[in-house]
């Protein structure tokens, strides 16, 4: 028979073991809300897409009746991650997102509860992006001489450049530039070059903005060490990726 204290020992162990069992977080879905309703809310569910295309009528003046904008620095936001954009439209709402065109688009998403949010980015995630044309000019002066423009951004797009800590694009953006949903990650095959130059010198200047510090520290640590050059090629490059 084995000793009082020794069970007790065992009894105190198997407790602590579910105390902590409970007690541990797991891991967010890939579809979880994104939590930005205020407490006597209720929080807002997976995005309705066929709700979202009649609350995303007036977004098609700049972005497109589809999401693919015709609007030179009006981003491309078809076959973005729900996720992303109503992040987005959030910072927007709440004036955390304030450089660029923000101005513009505090007061639409400034009527927008969080589920009407979670159903304009299940509209645009559920459109098909299109895509536009990289810049193929040779370049003939510089220490990119004899590479077409785009193969700069290509290759860090593709390999990053690790003597300047600069990791490749791909492994958050994806190898086609499909984006990732689970951490919000937008999309950035077909995006208009103008504006994706725009938001890189903005993350280089350190004067762009997200609630989510770590996805902000990311681009500007990424972009602080980029050239105007480099930008300007990335920028193309992504342009002319087309989504798989």
């Amino acid at each position: 028979m084995r000793p009082a204290h020794a069970l007790a020992g065992v009894a105190c162990l198997a407790l602590a073991a579910f105390a902590y069992a409970q007690s541990t977080p797991s891991a967010a879905p890939d579809n979880a809300p994104v939590q930005t309703a205020p407490l006597e809310q209720a929080p807002p569910t997976w995005g309705d897409p066929k709700a979202g295309q009649t609350k995303a009528a007036v977004c098609a003046g700049c972005h497109g009746v589809d999401g693919n904008a015709m609007l030179q620095n009006a981003p491309r936001i078809a076959g973005m991650p729900e996720r992303y954009i109503a992040e987005q439209l959030e910072l927007f709402k709440t004036g955390q997102r304030t450089s660029g065109l923000a101005g513009v688009m505090m007061p639409f998403a400034s009527m927008l509860s969080p589920q009407d949010m979670r159903d304009v980015g299940a509209w645009f995630a559920a459109q098909t992006p299109g895509a536009g044309v990289a810049d193929d000019t040779l370049i003939t002066s510089g220490p990119n001489k004899g590479l077409k423009f785009y193969q700069v951004g290509e290759r860090l797009f593709r390999g990053g450049d690790a003597s300047r800590g600069i990791p490749a694009c791909m492994a958050c953006h994806g190898p086609a530039g499909d984006g990732n949903p689970g951490p919000a990650y937008p999309a950035l095959h077909g995006q208009d070059a103008t504006y994706v130059a725009r938001r890189l010198e903005e993350y280089r200047a350190g004067t762009t903005t997200y609630k989510n510090p770590a996805h902000f520290q990311l681009m500007a640590a990424v972009s602080k060490s980029l050239t105007d050059e480099e930008i300007r090629s990335l920028a193309s490059y992504v342009q002319g990726l087309h989504a798989r």
